[in-house]
């Protein structure tokens, strides 16, 4: 083998680590909760959610997203431990000036039902979505997932993950407070 490939070879794992930190080195201090959406400046997705069985709440469809005002929906579910952790400031926001609906992802009726007895009920409407084809899609990820929604039925933010006190204050409530100013 010539001399000159040998070093090539040497050197190769090293050009490569050298990238990886590269790479590694430019993704610090980025925001982990902060997911891009597609959906953003776009309609709320075509769609008619049920009520969840047994509740006395109605479900809501995509016509219920536009002309009512800024609209906060929250993609919850009984089995998700952070969205436990994240309800007390959905009740906050409950009353707040804006309406709050949520979708109940891959969640049977019963649980929704007790989580919402135990925890507290924060939201105007909820539909249930049972096969997660709703979820699909708004672009979920996971739960929880929280989206605000403009007067015209345009999702103008997406917040991935569970709110938490300063998310709830610095992002959140910016971000509705944005989506009152017109496009």
């Amino acid at each position: 083998m010539k001399p000159s490939v040998r070093i090539g070879l040497a050197v190769l794992p090293l050009v490569v680590l050298v990238g990886l930190i590269a790479v590694f080195a430019s993704q610090m201090g980025r925001s982990t909760s902060f997911v891009p959406s597609a959906l953003i400046d776009r309609p709320v997705p075509s769609f008619d959610l049920a009520a969840i069985e047994g509740h006395d709440q109605p479900g809501f469809a995509t016509a219920d997203m536009a002309g009512n005002g800024v609209v906060v929906v929250n993609v919850f579910a009984s089995w998700c431990v952070p969205c436990r952790a994240e309800h007390p400031l959905l009740m906050d926001l409950a009353d707040r000036d804006v309406a709050l609906f949520g979708i109940n992802y891959d969640d049977p009726a019963e649980n929704a039902r007790a989580f919402l007895a135990e925890l507290g009920n924060p939201y105007d409407r909820i539909g249930a979505d049972r096969d997660r084809r709703v979820g699909i899609e708004w672009g979920v990820y996971g739960v929880p997932e929280t989206f605000v929604v403009d007067n015209e039925g345009t999702i103008r933010f997406k917040h991935t993950g569970p709110l938490d006190a300063q998310s709830y204050e610095n992002v959140l409530l910016p971000a509705i407070e944005a989506a009152r100013e017109p496009a």
